[in-house]
């Protein structure tokens, strides 16, 4: 499997994609809205990466759960200036608006959000500086990982009749909404498909 580079050819073929996909939209009053910040950095060997946490065990809604920098909108914030000020917080990524790619579509979740994801060019200079009140681990993952076989990984359960989407990372699966905003990221700013993830559900254990 090819390693992707994190350069400015990348960085180019992610905004064209992500300039051409026509969002969904989804305008439900009754959910709160949210952001996160899917971050482009560099991983080890230069390779272009994306920043994955895991919630500190402290925290009161889904604690010990992997997920992308980010949170509910303050009064007043588009999603993009939450995304970042959530990214500043979480893992000490300082990025502008001008590094902001574009978005990927809103993904309702069971616990009444509608999350935004916001793809940020962080860089290849990016240092994560994890703020410990809020997370416990935080990692960068190859690009090229979203291409590895078993991604996505969809089941059924009984209590929806939508299938669970989950990716293989880190030697565990991540889960939605997480786990759809990464399989978007791959379909639409990878290659530029017109893939949808809001039909595919989360867990049980995490409806709360």
């Amino acid at each position: 499997m090819p390693i992707r580079p994190l350069d400015l050819a990348l960085r180019n073929q992610m905004a064209r994609n992500l300039a051409a996909h026509t969002r969904a939209a989804n305008r439900d009053p009754c959910l709160t809205h949210a952001a996160v910040a899917v971050a482009l950095v560099a991983g080890q060997a230069g390779e272009a990466a994306f920043v994955i946490t895991r919630r500190a065990d402290s925290l009161r809604n889904h604690s010990g759960q992997w997920a992308l920098p980010g949170g509910s909108l303050d009064e007043g914030e588009t999603v993009t200036t939450a995304a970042l000020r959530e990214l500043g917080e979480e893992v000490g990524l300082q990025c502008t608006p001008d590094q902001v790619l574009g978005l990927l579509d809103g993904y309702p979740t069971r616990s009444g959000f509608l999350i935004t994801p916001v793809v940020v060019w962080a860089g290849a200079d990016a240092v994560l500086s994890p703020n410990p009140d809020e997370v416990a681990e935080a990692h960068r993952v190859r690009l090229a990982d979203l291409d590895l076989p078993g991604v996505p990984r969809l089941f059924d359960i009984p209590e929806s009749d939508r299938p669970v989407i989950s990716v293989p990372l880190l030697g565990d699966f991540i889960f939605a909404p997480t786990a759809a905003i990464l399989f978007q990221l791959r379909e639409v700013a990878l290659y530029g498909r017109e893939t949808r993830v809001a039909q595919y559900d989360q867990p049980v254990f995490a409806w709360r």
